[in-house]
């Protein structure tokens, strides 16, 4: 669910009446983009203390959602590149030890075919999971058109499923279809599971499958839009982001939208639960869009995007809090957007998308950070 200079997966109303730009999509979600007045060369905010040696990854176009592989050598990643020749986002990857994405191209691993979001390596490092819109057509889907109530959605697109490609782009196995939308899984660190969205009942829901896609169980059964999942470190709980409609016009507005295969990101709160929907737990309450979950190495903590203290609502950063919801703190401090953290499997590297540097364009690239604890 995606971003430019700007805001992401999740922007707010606010948002609507202010960006301009054009539109990029993650999860399954279109990300408006929102011009600085004055461009801003910062790489690395001196509040920034858990983060050293900041480096700029891209340099141009929407790149973000980058995950490691299991070794840390490499990072995959959905990007809409003009100079790549993306006409919607695609999938790429990147070995580290190729030098510099700003000099040498990544690989293309989805073949340009349909709408991309969501990629993963598969244990091995030799193939890489993601979802696609390409059983719909080999063209972009089109964007959602402007609602005439003016709301702010994203499309649910229902021709998402999920496939396996080595990284010569070659498709290897369908893991996850059927009708209606199957994306944003991610892959448990210990290799035998995966996570991800489905609404094959007919609202936004969890599921788990092993890692050969087999086994399939449903594992939240509320009302509203339950993704972006990841595991724990050692694989034993998940952590996500949800809308939890509760009054009646929330409930009719939302099973409405979804009706079209559209939903409203508006209100956002962060979850965890075991990995089989037992001991549910709401971490924030922080009100606005809080999502992009990421367990911290310790497994004791989250690291996740939040417009909450956003006057202007389409400005967001990096926070990290505990798992009982307390000792929030403030990670980033760019002005306009920070989102898709990932530690490293070693702990010792923190790859997020942000809009700093981008000479006063709508662009937003990938950056690679130490982490300092």
């Amino acid at each position: 669910m995606k971003l430019t200079k700007l805001t992401s997966l999740l922007i707010i109303t606010l948002f609507l009446s202010s960006c301009m730009g054009g539109e990029h999509s993650h999860d399954g979600a279109t990300h408006k983009n929102h011009a600085n007045s004055e461009p801003d060369t910062t790489v690395h905010y001196a509040q920034e203390k858990h983060l050293a040696n900041v480096k700029q990854l891209t340099a141009g176009g929407d790149n973000a959602e980058a995950y490691f592989s299991f070794n840390d050598s490499m990072i995959v990643f959905q990007a809409k590149v003009p100079a790549w020749g993306s006409p919607c986002d695609q999938i790429y990857y990147f070995p580290f030890a190729d030098g510099d994405m700003k000099t040498k191209m990544p690989k293309l691993l989805s073949n340009g075919l349909g709408r991309t979001t969501c990629s993963y390596f598969m244990p091995g490092d030799t193939t890489v999971l993601y979802g696609s819109t390409r059983s719909g057509g080999d063209n972009c889907p089109p964007d959602p058109l402007r609602r005439e109530d003016g709301k702010y959605v994203w499309p649910i697109y229902p021709d998402f499923d999920i496939y396996i490609a080595d990284l010569q782009g070659n498709l290897i196995d369908t893991l996850v279809s059927g009708p209606g939308y199957d994306a944003e899984a991610t892959v448990s660190p210990n290799g035998d599971k995966i996570v991800f969205t489905s609404d094959r009942s007919g609202d936004l829901e969890l599921y788990t499958c092993d890692i050969d896609g087999s086994n399939q169980q449903q594992i939240t059964h509320e009302l509203g839009y339950d993704g972006g999942a990841f595991f724990s470190p050692d694989g034993n709980k998940l952590i996500f982001r949800s809308s939890r409609p509760k009054t009646d016009k929330e409930i009719k507005e939302y099973k409405d939208l979804l009706a079209d295969g559209l939903v409203k990101p508006t209100n956002m709160e962060l979850y965890t639960c075991n990995v089989d929907g037992s001991d549910l737990y709401q971490i924030t309450r922080l009100g606005k869009a809080n999502w992009a979950p990421f367990f911290h190495p310790s497994g004791k903590k989250i690291i996740f995007s939040s417009n909450h203290a956003s006057e202007r609502g389409y400005e967001f950063n990096l926070y990290m809090i505990n798992l009982d919801g307390s000792g929030l703190e403030r990670i980033t401090y760019d002005g306009i957007f920070d989102a898709f953290p990932m530690f490293s499997y070693d702990g010792k590297k923190l790859i997020f998308s942000s809009n700093r540097n981008n000479g006063g364009t709508n662009n937003t690239n990938l950056f690679i950070a130490d982490w300092v604890e």
